[in-house]
């Protein structure tokens, strides 16, 4: 699977496997996914590009290196990716964010867009979707779609578990987009569910089931 990343250092993967657990309790699911979103961002942020600003430490003036946070957008597909956003968020606060809805036709699989929301001056700025499950694939592939109209600099796709039929697919549309991932999982179920997975992840963030 060329242009994928697995994110397996051992604090994410401990936490991830706290999160599969289905005895865990909403607070405990959301505290863990907050956690490991941050651990997440510091990867999928590696490549960040730089720049000098002048600073005055106690002793003297100097020369250092700083991240511009205004021009990374933060993209959640709603809603699940609202629980993804704050890790992100903790380590770059300085990030626009965006927000695209788009819901699962449970009949056909296909994604229905129904909310779309952007900064301003999106072709000077680096893309990153987040989305905790990449299961089909569809609805990231359309949201990726999407945005590509707005001819940003860069585009990046970070979630929490991946299933082999969803990164098919986003490569099959998307195959200059990275992704990021926690676990590349077995496969779906008949109703597209990640299996072994975690269940509903948006569900389990919001305590709606």
């Amino acid at each position: 699977m060329s242009n994928v990343h697995l994110i397996n250092h051992p604090l994410v993967q401990h936490k991830l496997t706290l999160m599969r657990r289905k005895d865990a309790s909403t607070n405990t699911f959301r505290t863990l996914l907050n956690e490991l979103s941050s651990l997440m961002a510091y990867e999928v942020t590696r490549d960040m590009p730089l720049q000098d600003i002048e600073v005055e430490t106690p002793l003297e003036t100097m020369t250092s290196k700083i991240i511009d946070g205004k021009k990374l957008v933060l993209v959640s597909i709603l809603r699940a990716g609202n629980g993804f956003l704050d890790g992100f968020l903790n380590v770059v606060p300085g990030a626009r964010v965006g927000h695209i809805g788009l819901y699962r036709d449970p009949n056909t699989l296909q994604p229905v867009e129904y909310y779309f929301k952007m900064p301003q001056e999106m072709a000077e700025r680096d893309i990153i979707v987040i989305d905790p499950m990449l299961a089909t694939g569809n609805s990231a592939a359309a949201a990726v779609t999407r945005l590509k109209q707005l001819q940003p600099r860069s585009l990046k796709f970070v979630c929490l578990l991946a299933a082999p039929e969803g990164i098919a697919t986003l490569q099959k549309a998307h195959p200059d987009v990275p992704i990021f991932t926690a676990a590349i999982d077995r496969e779906l179920n008949e109703h597209g569910y990640i299996l072994p997975g975690l269940g509903d992840a948006g569900d389990r963030i919001f305590g709606t089931k």
